[in-house]
């Protein structure tokens, strides 16, 4: 991938306040849920995202890894979408934990950084796909 094209979709990540993410139900059919940012990227290959370890998506993820994330934004008239399909994976380590708590995450998770009901998920992409400007172009991650 273009070193320009990769550092273009990073910036348009980053800009983003709410990521749609996707997994796959056990009667094999896709559900999407909106979720805040990502509370950390490395590049536009790996994603971190806080959730419940109680919510209906980690239990499908724990069945079926395979999900995608979705990030847009609509302007007056522009369209600007990106696609990633990848694997997505729970962590339950303290410590990936402790890196990605923020203030206010006692409201979600009464007990602090060590709730259980709190876990992190760690999105790695695998390929994608931009649109922009009526032109769409796919590529490996």
């Amino acid at each position: 991938m273009d070193g320009r094209f990769e550092r273009k979709i990073e910036k348009f990540i980053g800009r983003q306040k709410v990521a749609l993410i996707g997994s796959i139900d056990g009667d094999g059919f896709p559900n999407t849920k909106a979720m805040l940012a990502p509370r950390k990227s490395e590049g536009i290959k790996t994603f971190y995202f806080s959730t419940n370890t109680s919510s209906v998506h980690v239990g499908q993820y724990r069945a079926n890894p395979n999900a995608c994330i979705y990030f847009y934004r609509k302007g007056l008239i522009r369209y600007e979408g990106l696609l990633l399909k990848g694997r997505m994976e729970i962590l339950e380590d303290d410590r990936i934990k402790k890196a990605l708590w923020k203030t206010g995450d006692n409201l979600f998770y009464p007990k602090g950084v060590t709730d259980p009901d709190y876990c992190v998920l760690k999105f790695v992409a695998q390929e994608g796909r931009y649109y922009c400007d009526l032109k769409s172009e796919s590529f490996i991650v």
